[in-house]
Parts: C-alpha cells; structure tokens; sequence
C-alpha cells in the first residue's frame, strides 16, 4: 500500500490527465542578428514591447530597448561566452522586476537582485518591477518631517525634509559622496532605511564606500546596490531604478526611507552610449532627446505619501558631476529643474579649507524649510541672509578699505560663522547640538572668542549639550541659561 503522500499525489496527477485536451502550442522564436558592445539586434518576436524581458538560447539575458521595422534592439543584463549570432531567443512572459523586503537590509546586490557579496541569495517579501507610476496627487502629502544630515551647513541653513529630492551638485573630488555617506550614517537609530546605489563607479570606489558605511555600523540599514564601471551598459541603466523599487517597497509599508544615487551623471552618460548604439538620433551633447524624461520618472516617483496610503516617505539624494563648475551644463540643469533644491559645492571653499565646501549662496532648499523644526527654524531665519552680506562685505576687505564700525562687526561675525560651519567628514553632530550652537551664536557668546579657540569649545558644547536634558522642545530660555553655564565653565 502506497504512502498517503504519494497517494494525494497520484490523485492530482490523475486529475490532471483527465482536464488535459491536446492542442497547438505557438512560442515566438528569434534569432540574433548581431552582438556586440553590451547590445543584440534579433529578428523574429513580432509581437514584442519595450521593455520586455528576452532570455537567449545560451542563458544570457536581455530587455528590449528599441523597436525597428525589421530588428528588434536589446541591452544585455547578463551575458555568456557562447552568446554569438545564430543564438535563438525567447520572449519572456514577466516583466524587469527586483527582490524586494527586509531581508536586503546589510546586503550588497546588483540591480536585478544578484548577492555580490558572497552570501546566500536573500529571501524576498515580495518581487517589484523596476519601472513603475509614480504615486498619484491624491497619494501624496506635504514634506512636513525633517531629515537631519548631522551637517550644520545643512540642517540649519539649508534644511531638508523627508519626501524631499535634494540635488548635490559639483565638481569631482570635493565632497558630494562625502555630504551623501555621512547623511547616512546619521540615520542610525532614526529608524531611516536606506539604499545606496553605486553606477558605474570604479572598484576601489565601490569597496572604499561599503568599508565606511560597515566601519561605522551604517551598513546595518542599509542595502547597497552595485553596478560598477565594468558591468553591462544595461546593469548600469538599471541601477538607479533597482534601487528606487526597493525603497518603494519600504515607502509603502509606512517607513521612511532615503535614496543615494551616485551618481546620476554617469548614469546620462551609460544612457547616451546605449542610445547611440541603438542608432538613436542625438540632441545637445549628443544626449537622446528623452534623458530628461529619463530622470524625470525616476525621481518623480520620490515622495511623501499622506496617512491614507501609510504615510512613508522616500527622500533622495541624487548626485551630478560639473566641469569646473560649469553649473549651468545639459545634464545638471535638468536635474536642477526637476530636484526640490540643490547643494552646489564650490572648488575655491574646498581649496580655502572650508569644508563641506558647499556654496551657500548659490544652494537653496525650496521645501526643506516647512519640514524644520520652529525652535530651528526661529534661531536660522537672519543666519543666512547675514551671511550672504558678509559674504560681499568681505570683499571690500582685500583692497584694504576703509569700513565703518557697523561694517566691520558683519565681517568679524560672519568670520565666526564661517569658522563655525567648518566640519571634517563622518563626523554627523546631532541636532541638539545645532540648535546649542545657534543660540550662543545668536546671543553673542562667541563674540570674544578667537578663531583658533572655536573648534575647541565647540567640543565642549557637543560634550555639555550630550549629557545635558535638553532638547528642540526645550524653551529658549532653558538653552540660554544652559550656554552660560558654558560660557563661565
């Protein structure tokens, strides 16, 4: 007598047979007509669409990115040695999609999901397609929390809030991963999921970001999608998308999450080289006339969803690389056009020792401000215009002019700001800290302190402050009593 499983399954089996009716079966089949460059045109597959999936005789892998009379053209996403012309290809029945879930917290993964870390494949919630709408009008809701990046630059003069597209922008090697790894690592404890995605950065890039982000116990929260500058074209184009879909998921189940794309300037790039492979025809810069249209979808699907639709949110900071700091260039004026504000960073700041280098008159936050907390928000309302008119008061001082008293206290006391916003890398401070230091600023306490001392009892604020039971909700009053206790210690 046969076990009780085998009998179930003999059952089924039975049933089976007995519902099956002989019938034709039609499956399209084309034919590679050429490979080369991370693309393959194949004839056949009449009743293909963009965007669909192809899988080839051999085990490559493909999707469809532009559709001729006669040849039908495919990015490649995975690609073996024995993928040659000849190759029979298959149209695939599911759409581009990316594992999704909890379970990619700490990983590092490519943009269709593959582990590059050398662990187990991870266990997805749920699967989502890479391309998706982006919420709707009725799903959305105003940026009203702030997202602090433990840089006092930012939280105070150029605050952001979460839900927000805040641009970094600037020339190479003067801090925009730096600013985007060190807002990571102040999520922690914040309860911010985060997704970092690298496209098209070298090796020794990609290990020297993951190895800051374990050293500081960031990567604890964080997944790390790779598509480095030896990847498929195709693995390059994706990315961005890969790692959008991922924080979606998270969006949409009440969480806050926040997305680094770095950097989106070699993403324009990847995207032109495929485009001009595919014998699209170029515009400005030799760019596909739909790059904007490009950037636009994946960054417009970065908001605030409102209580009725769980109330998550997903913040990105997309970066851009300038050429000498030509801000006004194709690429970073789309983006500039399509972001909700942007940090520029300036080459003579980070050459004068002012770090992060961010320019402060040419960044601006169109949003952020609504999301800052008042008591912030109160003591930061003069800082930034004061400094500004420092700023072209200052100049006046290189030939040696003669000022007015009136003058000559703007210029010391924005020399003091100055000095004060001056920071060194994964170093984020928390917000309580900020808020200690705009007060005694404001009122004046560092005043008659010499520039070389301000580093030093700005240590000792951050020390007082942490062992102190203040907070943002605390009266101004509890802050200035605090700080002359600081002041007389």
């Amino acid at each position: 007598m046969a076990p009780k499983p085998a009998l179930k399954l003999l059952k089924k089996q039975a049933d089976w047979l007995k519902q099956y009716r002989p019938g034709l079966s039609i499956t399209e089949q084309g034919i590679v007509a050429s490979v080369g460059d991370g693309i393959a045109w194949i004839t056949g597959l009449p009743s293909v669409a963009m965007e669909a999936v192809l899988a080839f005789e051999d085990g490559s892998q493909a999707m469809v990115f532009d559709l001729t009379e006669e040849l039908v053209g495919a990015v490649l996403l995975h690609e073996t040695e024995q993928l040659t012309a000849g190759t029979a290809v298959y149209l695939c029945p599911q759409a581009l999609s990316v594992p999704v879930g909890d379970d990619l917290l700490g990983r590092i993964i490519d943009p269709l999901g593959t582990p590059l870390d050398g662990q187990e494949t991870p266990k997805p919630a749920a699967w989502l397609p890479l391309e998706r709408r982006s919420p709707p009008i009725m799903a959305r809701d105003f940026v009203h929390k702030p997202l602090y990046t433990g840089i006092k630059t930012i939280d105070t003069l150029i605050p952001m809030g979460k839900g927000q597209r805040q641009l970094l922008v600037g020339d190479e090697g003067l801090g925009r991963s730096a600013i985007a790894i060190d807002t990571v690592i102040n999520q922690k404890d914040k309860d911010v999921y985060c997704i970092y995605v690298l496209i098209g950065q070298k090796r020794s890039t990609v290990i020297n970001t993951i190895k800051t982000l374990r050293d500081n116990n960031a990567l604890d929260y964080t997944t790390v999608v790779v598509a480095e500058a030896t990847a498929l074209p195709g693995l390059r184009h994706l990315a961005p998308f890969a790692g959008c879909a991922i924080a979606e998921y998270w969006m949409q189940q009440g969480k806050d999450t926040l997305v680094i794309y770095d950097d989106l300037t070699t993403h324009a790039k990847t995207y032109r080289e495929l485009s001009l492979l595919l014998r699209r025809p170029s515009g400005r810069e030799a760019y596909p006339g739909d790059i904007f249209s490009v950037h636009a979808r994946l960054l417009e699907r970065t908001t605030c969803l409102n209580a009725a639709h769980c109330g998550g949110s997903m913040t990105a900071l997309p970066i851009v690389e300038t050429q000498q700091g030509e801000i006004s260039a194709y690429i970073p004026t789309n983006l500039i056009s399509i972001t909700d504000g942007q940090l520029y960073l300036e080459r003579t700041l980070f050459t004068a020792g002012f770090r992060p280098a961010i320019d402060i008159a040419r960044s601006v936050s169109r949003i952020g401000g609504k999301a800052q907390h008042p008591h912030i928000k109160n003591e930061a309302s003069r800082m930034k215009l004061d400094y500004l008119q420092f700023i072209e008061l200052e100049i006046f001082t290189r030939f040696g002019a003669n000022l007015e008293a009136s003058m000559t206290a703007i210029i010391q006391r924005g020399r003091i700001l100055r000095e004060i916003l001056k920071q060194e890398r994964l170093t984020p401070l928390p917000i309580e800290f900020q808020m200690g230091w705009m007060v005694a600023f404001n009122d004046g306490l560092f005043n008659k302190i010499e520039t070389e001392e301000i580093s030093t009892r700005l240590t000792l604020l951050e020390k007082q402050i942490s062992t102190s039971a203040l907070s943002l909700n605390s009266s101004r009053e509890e802050w200035t009593k605090a700080l002359t206790g600081w002041m007389d210690g």
